[in-house]
């Protein structure tokens, strides 16, 4: 059986499904190797993407199921609603305030001053996957074009005002575990 590609009676196919079926040919067992070796990591791609699109298309409505409001918040999508949904439990009634969610988050605001400086950082408790999705719905708002009206309105305020990009970015998922947690309460 002949492997070439001009071979009688073969339909034309691609380079790396001939080079499986028939095998390296005599002498060219390194370019074997070598289409091999590339061909492996951009399969595994083509099979992880195809995975992660099955997934996605499971994820959506059962975070549309739990909490229909919460996809529609700026800069929320479907891995950070799950991991939001995942912090508050099964029954987000639990959650008694805004502030308990936050706690909860580790978006609370903790005092922080010395002598001259009155502040707040960031609580250092709470459920961290929680707490970056809550940053990275933050960094979301900034980073989008064009962007979030009213946070681009508050990061300019607040710089006004001499607070750092870290301060502000620690009021902005104070703010934002606000919204989730409205959306959380809503959807129960």
């Amino acid at each position: 059986m002949s492997c070439g590609p001009g071979s009688p009676g073969t339909p034309p196919r691609s380079w790396w499904r001939r080079s499986r079926r028939c095998g390296p040919a005599p002498g060219d067992v390194p370019g074997y190797a070598t289409r091999v070796a590339l061909r492996e990591p951009v399969r595994r791609d083509w099979f992880l993407d195809a995975q992660l699109d099955r997934l996605d298309e499971l994820i959506v409505p059962l975070v549309t199921a739990r909490a229909p409001g919460l996809l529609r918040l700026h800069g929320v999508g479907p891995d950070t609603a799950a991991l939001l949904l995942i912090a508050a439990g099964d029954h987000p009634e639990r959650l008694r305030s805004e502030s308990s969610w936050a706690h909860l988050c580790g978006a609370a605001p903790v005092p922080a001053s010395s002598g001259k400086v009155s502040r707040h950082r960031l609580n250092r408790g709470g459920d961290r996957q929680a707490n970056h999705a809550l940053w990275r719905i933050v960094i979301t708002r900034l980073g989008s074009r064009p962007g979030h009206p009213a946070t681009r309105a508050y990061v300019e305020r607040r710089t006004k005002e001499g607070l750092s990009e870290k301060e502000i970015i620690r009021c902005l998922k104070r703010y934002v575990a606000r919204e989730v947690y409205h959306q959380l309460r809503g959807g129960a």
